[in-house]
C-alpha cells in the first residue's frame, strides 16, 4: 500500500466510526421529528452558467479529491442557518458572488480536527475576494470549546461559523449530504452547488489546490 493510500485509509477509518455515531443521532432526530427541509429554488440560468465549470472539475477529482462528487448539473444547496464570526445570522445566499467550500465539522469528530489545518491553509492560500472556506462547527455543547480548540491549534486563517442548535447538521442529514462527519460541498459564486465530498480530505494537497483554482476559474 502507498503512502498517500494509508494516509486516507487512516483518515477515513475514524470517519466510518464518525459515520456511525451520526446515524444514531439521525434516527433519534427522526424520532422526535425534523421539520422538512426547506430548498430554495436557485434560477435556472445562473446554474447552467456554472456547468463549464463542473465540466473543468471532473477530471480533477482524482488522487486525494478522488472521493469528490462532481455535478453534473449544478443546483441550489440546500437552506441553511448558521452564525457568523460575529454572531449574526447567516445564510448561503448571504455568499453569492463568492464561490465558498462548505465544511461541517465538531471538535469530537477525529477526521474533522486532522482535516482543519489543511483547510486552514487551503484558505490562507485561496482566500479572497472570490473564494472562502466556510467550516461551520456543529458541537451542540460548550460553544466556547471549537474557538479555544482552533487558537490551540493554529487555525487562524479561517473565520468561525456555528450552528450550536444542530439544525444545519440535521438538514444535511435529510438532504442527503450528510452521512458522516466531515461533509464538504462547494457553491460556485452563482449560489448553485458544484461539488460534494462525504468524508475528510486532504484539502491543501496539490490536487486540491489544482481542483479549488479550477473552480474559481483561475487554472
Amino acid at each position: 500500500m502507498s503512502r498517500s493510500s494509508q494516509s486516507r485509509t487512516a483518515r477515513i477509518l475514524p470517519w466510518l466510526l464518525g459515520v456511525v455515531v451520526l446515524a444514531l443521532v439521525g434516527a433519534a432526530a427522526a424520532w422526535y421529528g425534523l421539520s422538512k427541509s426547506n430548498l430554495t429554488l436557485a434560477d435556472a440560468g445562473e446554474c447552467r452558467a456554472a456547468k463549464p465549470i463542473t465540466e473543468k472539475l471532473k477530471p480533477l477529482a482524482t488522487g486525494e479529491l478522488a472521493a469528490v462528487g462532481v455535478n453534473g448539473a449544478p443546483k441550489a444547496p440546500p437552506m441553511i442557518n448558521f452564525t457568523g464570526p460575529d454572531g449574526r445570522a447567516k445564510t448561503l445566499s448571504d455568499f453569492r458572488g463568492k464561490t465558498i467550500l462548505v465544511n461541517l465539522w465538531a471538535t469530537w469528530c477525529v477526521p474533522c480536527r486532522q482535516e482543519m489545518p489543511a483547510l486552514d491553509k487551503l484558505q490562507t492560500e485561496l482566500g479572497a475576494k472570490d473564494f472562502e472556506v466556510v467550516a461551520i462547527n456543529v458541537d451542540t455543547r460548550n460553544p466556547e470549546k471549537p474557538k479555544a480548540w482552533l487558537q490551540e491549534n493554529g487555525i487562524h486563517s479561517l473565520a468561525y461559523y456555528a450552528d450550536p442548535a444542530g439544525k444545519v447538521l440535521q438538514t444535511l442529514q435529510k438532504s442527503g449530504h450528510v452521512v458522516g462527519l466531515p461533509a464538504t460541498f462547494i457553491v460556485h459564486e452563482s449560489g448553485c452547488e458544484i461539488a460534494l465530498l462525504k468524508g475528510p480530505a486532504e484539502w491543501a494537497s496539490p490536487d486540491a489546490l489544482a481542483f479549488m483554482r479550477a473552480a474559481l476559474g483561475r487554472s
